[in-house]
């Protein structure tokens, strides 16, 4: 039986809204199809507590489930600063605010362009 293929898009959709429901921080979705192999989008967001920070995550991990999305493989669950999601086409970082400054993913990916998610985020 063939498993229910599910957009990029759609898949960077359930994580956006997740995060957001979850009250992430400054959540930003990166287009990276024209410059990495690795996914079609990159989400970064934060949280202000290890407990904000797992919410985020179980959320969307839960929602992309629910959509039967597969999640291939959760990394930094134990630490709580940085915590990546990978679910095939998108991946999802998940920082605090001083790990996401450290790293500084968004200068990173610099060349990626922004992908517009401002409909997906309560204000």
């Amino acid at each position: 039986m063939e498993g229910i293929i599910i957009e990029s898009k759609q898949i960077l959709e359930i994580a956006v809204r997740a995060a957001d429901s979850k009250h992430a921080e400054d959540i930003i979705a990166l287009d990276v199809r024209e410059i990495s192999l690795l996914a079609d989008y990159f989400v970064i967001c934060s949280g202000n507590s290890e407990r904000q920070i797992k919410a985020i995550v179980e959320d969307i991990i839960e929602q992309e489930e629910k959509a039967q999305v597969e999640v291939k493989r959760v990394e930094g669950k134990d630490g709580a600063k940085w915590i990546l999601i990978d679910l095939g086409d998108v991946i999802v970082h998940v920082f605090s605010n001083t790990e996401r400054d450290f790293y500084n993913l968004e200068k990173l990916w610099s060349d990626a362009p922004l992908a517009d998610i401002s409909e997906w985020i309560v204000e």
